[in-house]
């Protein structure tokens, strides 16, 4: 199943529960524009390459619309209509085709500051300087202190908020982690700083497991010096493919989405999933995993964390006014520790799971909005 039809598929049922009205459903299921461009640029060796990109700006019910820049060879408009939908519902407690006050970029795979640099400064040669246009900008462009290890630090308070409602602490669990890029390695340094155990990790160039726990701060520095965690003698090399399925507390993936399938479901041992990722468990995992018992704190939230900075750094750059970094990572802990007890309440009022629970605190933000103002009518 695709990432458009998984996330329509939990809009729709969120929709039910909420009882909403067909005209209003449709109206939020159905985004606001969908932008195709094409450029023609010259590559390193002397030739031309075309490349075709998609924005997709889904609802601006509760302010500026939202979402990351992806660079990845397999993104398609359908990957991208979903992802716009999921940054609707996940930026709910917070016009020209960008702008400070329309639609605001922020980078995703294969973006980063500098990208958001060069966005910010063709965008200012049209509008004036105005840093607010892009989040996830060098901090010397009026970037955000925190902003670099907040989805990673996002999913460490998420777990702590999780793990507080079953009686645990991270220091007595033990963690497996696929991926180790931005948000992988900053989730595993944070977890490993509060005691918790990495047993295994895995990228894009391998894989390790230590059952006694990996040295994740030597793993990082193999890691920034080897382009990856392949090679790293801390730890017994294993089938990256294995790594979804490896004993453990709790698995974290965190790398691209429909990773957690019908063909795995069955075999994960983890009693509990936090999707650092966007969408990596397929629907029908979803049902596997939860008849066997295994709690999902979903995408939605789990890794909220880093829009909610970057909700952060657009409100400095308006006011013109930097956070230190202690005042960035409070308020995102109260941020995150907030939106877990507002998740959970909504699963008391409609008896579902932490999935269901988000998907509706978020559409019904969103709905109770696009009602007011008018547009649902």
């Amino acid at each position: 199943m695709n990432a458009l039809v998984a996330t329509n598929r939990n809009f729709k049922l969120a929709a039910k529960l909420l009882g909403l009205d067909s005209k209003l459903e449709k109206s939020l299921l159905i985004p606001f524009r969908e932008i195709k461009v094409e450029c023609t640029i010259p590559k390193d060796d002397g030739t031309l390459a075309s490349f075709v990109g998609f924005r997709v700006q889904h609802d601006n019910a509760r302010g500026p619309m939202k979402g990351g820049i992806r660079y990845h060879p397999e993104v398609d408009p359908d990957e991208v209509n979903a992802l716009a939908q999921l940054m609707t519902w996940k930026t709910a407690k917070i016009h020209d085709l960008i702008g400070i006050h329309t639609d605001v970029p922020a980078p995703d795979m294969g973006t980063g500051p500098q990208t958001m640099a060069w966005i910010l400064d063709e965008y200012s040669k049209f509008h004036g300087y105005s840093p607010a246009v892009v989040t996830g900008k060098p901090i010397d462009l009026g970037g955000s202190l925190g902003r670099d290890a907040a989805t990673g630090r996002g999913v460490l308070f998420a777990t702590e908020a999780l793990l507080n409602e079953h009686g645990k602490t991270i220091s007595d669990q033990r963690f497996v982690i696929q991926g180790f890029g931005n948000v992988g390695a900053w989730a595993a340094q944070l977890i490993s700083e509060q005691g918790g155990k990495i047993v295994a990790v895995s990228d894009i160039t391998g894989a390790i497991k230590n059952s006694n726990g990996i040295d994740i701060l030597s793993l990082l520095k193999h890691a920034n010096e080897h382009k990856g965690v392949k090679g790293f003698h801390g730890g017994d090399p294993i089938d990256p493919k294995s790594i979804l399925v490896e004993d453990c507390d709790i698995l974290i993936p965190a790398a691209l989405g429909g990773v957690i399938n019908r063909e795995n479901a069955d075999d994960i041992k983890a009693k509990f999933i936090i999707e650092a990722a966007n969408h990596p468990t397929d629907p029908e995992a979803d049902e596997i995993l939860s008849k066997k018992g295994v709690v999902i704190l979903p995408d939605i939230y789990a890794n909220s964390g880093g829009v909610t900075v970057s909700y952060f750094e657009w409100v400095q750059n308006i006011q013109g006014f930097m956070w230190d970094e202690e005042k960035v990572n409070n308020e995102l802990k109260n941020y995150m520790n907030r939106g877990f007890k507002d998740v959970k309440e909504m699963c008391r009022t409609h008896d579902c799971d932490l999935r269901m629970g988000a998907f509706t605190l978020g559409v019904n933000r969103v709905a109770r909005a696009t009602v007011l103002r008018g547009w649902g009518a």
